[in-house]
């Protein structure tokens, strides 16, 4: 498997599901928006750009799995795209320009490709096994931030499990208070690619699911960055917890999730 060029024919399609998502944002009414639970909703638009995307990534690995946000039915395999049509929803149904699709390639338990598209700036991350990560083909690195206090850093605020939500709180107004502010997009695939090209020094976010950040979490690593749960661990992808930044002030940055070992998501 050549899993360079089957990156830029991932870059390729993206790109123009991503031309389908802009084209839409004008056309959706409110009786398109349907909710799936609490603050959590699905359009038409979701929904024709993942069946898109599937139809696509099929023809590319013929026999590949998947893992996807709106159709529970597909199941994984051998090799499993992890897929997320359009990250940042609920921007888009309010029209804010800021969404992503988000796509990573898993061999068993390794994440082997990903690709971040911003449709509304034209921002493609991308990476594969064993090669950087690109923006735009130039190649991106994380920050070299060395310490907290000089760091900006990106999360998501939980929108439906809040049982650690004072300990979430306690993390978001330590940085507030000893760093350069935390920043909140509503999209975690964007978060990620941000970190992984330097201008987020770091991101934490719980409750995600696999197709926020399979792709993002390998666009970290290749850029040189590290990723880990909470615990500081590798159980990122399922375990509903991440957080991502710089080798230089990874450590700093863990020590403040220490009240979260003791009581597992």
């Amino acid at each position: 498997m050549d899993l360079q060029e089957l990156t830029y024919n991932v870059c390729d399609l993206t790109k123009e599901a991503g031309e389908f998502l802009k084209q839409e944002i004008t056309k959706l009414k409110s009786t398109d928006i349907l909710s799936k639970g609490l603050h959590n909703y699905v359009t038409y638009v979701d929904k024709e750009s993942e069946r898109r995307l599937v139809e696509r990534l099929s023809a590319l690995l013929p026999g590949s799995g998947f893992i996807a946000e709106e159709n529970a039915a597909l199941r994984p395999g051998e090799y499993t795209w992890v897929i997320d049509p359009l990250d940042g929803t609920t921007n888009f149904i309010h029209g804010v320009p800021l969404y992503c699709i988000s796509i990573g390639l898993m061999h068993h338990d390794e994440t082997i490709l990903a690709m971040i598209y911003e449709p509304n700036l034209q921002e493609c991350f991308y990476t594969w096994k064993s090669a950087p990560s690109y923006l735009n083909g130039e190649i991106i690195s994380v920050s070299k931030t060395p310490a907290v206090n000089e760091a900006l850093f990106a999360t998501g605020f939980p929108y439906y499990d809040y049982r650690r939500l004072d300990d979430y709180l306690a993390i978001f107004k330590h940085l507030l208070q000893n760093s350069r502010g935390a920043r909140r997009l509503g999209s975690a695939a964007a978060d990620m690619a941000y970190t992984a090209c330097g201008r987020y020094d770091g991101f934490y976010e719980y409750g995600l699911s696999p197709w926020d950040v399979c792709a993002g979490a390998l666009l970290v690593q290749n850029a040189g960055g590290v990723v880990s749960d909470f615990c500081g661990t590798k159980n990122y992808i399922f375990g509903k917890q991440i957080i991502a930044a710089n080798n230089a002030l990874y450590s700093e940055f863990l020590k403040l999730f220490d009240a979260w070992k003791h009581e597992l998501i």
